[in-house]
């Protein structure tokens, strides 16, 4: 079996897939919602040329079955599959629990659309499956202990972990340096800042703000690829809400303080919310987590039994069948496009 991705150039997707050995197709496409009007007139146009990009490549790869899971790139790789000659057969993933532009705009051109959770079905109709969230199967099986030695923490403090997705959260990264001489009398911490602020973490644990005997449980990183050990070494985390969380966090058992990006067209917000009514998460405002960082961390490390709570409730979310789900799904829809 053969795959390419298909994707926007420069973007992390494209270093996750070269990593894999997947061959990555960069197209063109741009981003409208909350854009200026010459913006979106640009970016139609970037849609338009990626579309004709993605039907060139359909007619020359042949694919048995397109696979979506929203985001701008979505729109012309869907446009070409629905035009093709023979029609490619479009399976679409939807990871949040409210569907976007993009993904209200391509189901209607798809056969089927897999949702995470039973509450999201009733966007597609008859159209939706529900496959759970897809995370990748070493969530389920790495040992703690394996995940403390892969960051040199040590057993005897809990550990906090602290990021904002792959290119960082200023709020969360600015909370986190404010609490640090507090937090790390109390557990280790696993910060990834993301590369435009890690000069400014840099600068906060330089000179003699950390003692040494603190500055050794502070753990930070500009970026990790190895984020499954980092979620499992994990005993807390505070995170924003991106659709990730939904998969990752419960496979994890991972209690959580959410923040959800304010800018995210409220789908971080339902994210959060979803599991918070569930007992797996705390939210926090963007605008209040500098003043409430410390506060949260410290009361849930104050209440052990509260922590254990809300792992048991995320692990009740997990889904270890999602990705088999999904592939059992496209391979359905190939077989039934070749009888």
């Amino acid at each position: 079996m053969e795959f390419r991705y298909i994707g926007e150039a420069g973007g992390i997707e494209q270093t996750l897939a070269e990593r894999e050995g997947i061959p990555f197709v960069a197209v063109s496409t741009g981003q409208i919602r909350g854009r200026a009007p010459w913006v979106v007139a640009r970016n139609l146009g970037r849609m338009r040329q990626g579309t004709r990009e993605c039907g060139a490549l359909i007619r020359e790869w042949r694919p048995d079955a397109v696979f979506v899971t929203g985001g701008y790139v979505a729109a012309p790789v869907a446009w070409a599959a629905y035009q093709a000659r023979p029609r490619v057969p479009l399976l679409i993933y939807l990871p949040d629990l409210t569907p976007g532009q993009a993904i209200q705009v391509t189901s209607r051109l798809a056969r089927k659309v897999a949702v995470s959770f039973p509450e999201v079905a009733s966007y597609f109709g008859d159209k939706a499956i529900v496959t759970g969230y897809p995370v990748r199967a070493d969530l389920f099986t790495t040992q703690k202990h394996a995940a403390w030695q892969a960051f040199g923490l040590s057993a005897d403090l809990p550990v906090l972990l602290v990021f904002g997705g792959s290119r960082g959260a200023r709020s969360i990264n600015q909370a986190i340096i404010d609490a640090l001489p507090e937090l790390l009398q109390r557990c280790q911490v696993l910060h990834v800042s993301g590369h435009t602020d890690w000069p400014a973490v840099q600068q906060a644990v330089s000179g003699d703000r950390l003692a040494p005997e603190l500055r050794v449980r502070y753990h930070p990183h500009p970026y990790l690829h190895d984020m499954v050990h980092a979620l499992v070494a994990a005993d807390l985390v505070v995170a924003r809400a991106g659709a990730a969380t939904l998969g990752e966090f419960p496979a994890a058992q991972l209690p959580a303080i959410l923040v959800p990006y304010p800018y995210a067209g409220q789908h971080q917000e339902a994210n959060a919310r979803y599991l918070a009514n569930r007992g797996a998460a705390i939210v926090v405002a963007d605008s209040e987590i500098r003043n409430q960082l410390k506060e949260k961390v410290l009361g849930l490390l104050d209440r052990p039994e509260q922590l254990q709570s809300m792992a048991a409730a995320a692990a009740a979310l997990a889904r270890p069948e999602a990705a088999d789900n999904i592939a059992a799904e496209l391979l359905r829809m190939t077989g039934a496009e070749k009888k």
